[in-house]
C-alpha cells in the first residue's frame, strides 16, 4: 500500500465511489464525500466540483485501474507485477487480478476485520502486530493460502515502552467499530481472547467488495 501524503478523501471524488481509505469517517455525516446530499451524485475535486464533458473509452480503462490501485493501496509497480501474474495464470485474466489483489495479506487483515481501513491494516503488519501461522509477518504484499491462520501478535513491553499500547489494545480498538462488518466467505474468524482468523479458500471475483470491471483494466493493461 503506497503511503498517502496528500489528501484522501478527494480520491473517492475522483472515482465517484466511495473506498472507504479513512475507515469510520467514511460511514459517518463528516465523510467530504456525501456533502453533495443523499440524492446527488458526489461532487469531482475542486473547489467548484468542474467536470469534463464525455469520457472517452480510454479515460473509462484508466479510471477503472486507478479505482483498483487506489482502493488496494498499490503503486503502479506494483500493480503492473500482479497483471503480469494474472496474465500467466490459467481463467479470466481480470477476475484473477482482483483475486491476487484479495490475497494481500494487509487486505486479509483488514477484511476480518483487526483494522478500520488498509492503511490501518498495512502499519500493523509493517509494525510486526500480524503473525501468519504463528510466525511474525511483516510484509503487507505476503499472498496468503488456504489453510493460512491470521492472528494478532501480543507485545510484551518492559521499562520505558511499556506505555506503548500492545497488538491487542490496537486491535481491539479497531474490532470495537467493525464488529457489524461481515466477513467474506472466504475467510473466518476465529472467536476467542486473541483474535484470529483462518483462509478457508483461494478469493474469487464474488468476494471483493468493490464495483468494479475487470475486462476494462485488461483492455488498458494489454495495450
Amino acid at each position: 500500500m503506497a503511503r498517502t501524503l496528500g489528501p484522501v478523501c478527494k480520491r473517492c471524488r475522483r472515482e465517484g465511489v466511495k473506498l472507504f481509505l479513512k475507515g469510520a469517517r467514511c460511514n459517518s455525516e463528516h465523510c467530504p464525500f456525501m456533502k453533495a446530499g443523499a440524492n446527488k451524485k458526489p461532487l469531482p475535486p475542486g473547489m467548484h466540483g468542474f467536470k469534463r464533458g464525455k469520457m472517452t473509452e480510454y479515460g473509462e480503462q484508466l479510471r477503472e485501474k486507478q479505482k483498483v490501485k487506489t482502493y488496494y493501496g498499490v503503486l503502479e509497480s506494483q500493480f503492473r507485477k500482479y497483471y503480469e501474474m494474472a496474465e500467466r495464470s490459467k481463467g479470466n485474466t481480470g477476475q484473477v487480478l482482483m483475486s491476487l489483489l484479495e490475497r494481500r495479506l494487509d487486505n486479509v487483515v483488514y477484511r476480518l476485520g483487526f483494522a478500520v481501513s488498509r492503511a490501518q491494516a498495512r502499519q500493523l503488519v509493517t509494525h510486526g502486530h500480524i503473525c501468519v501461522n504463528g510466525k511474525r509477518l511483516d510484509v503487507p504484499s505476503y499472498l496468503v493460502r488456504p489453510g493460512d491462520v491470521v492472528s494478532v501478535k501480543e507485545h510484551k513491553y518492559q521499562g520505558a515502552k511499556a506505555k506503548r499500547p500492545g497488538s491487542m489494545e490496537i486491535v481491539a480498538a479497531a474490532m470495537s467499530i467493525t464488529a457489524q462488518v461481515a466477513v467474506p466467505e472466504y475467510l473466518m474468524r476465529n472467536p476467542g481472547a486473541l483474535p484470529s482468523g483462518v483462509v478457508m479458500r483461494y478469493p474469487i471475483f464474488d468476494d471483493v467488495s468493490l464495483a468494479v470491471n475487470p475486462q476494462l483494466i485488461v483492455e488498458l493493461c494489454s495495450k
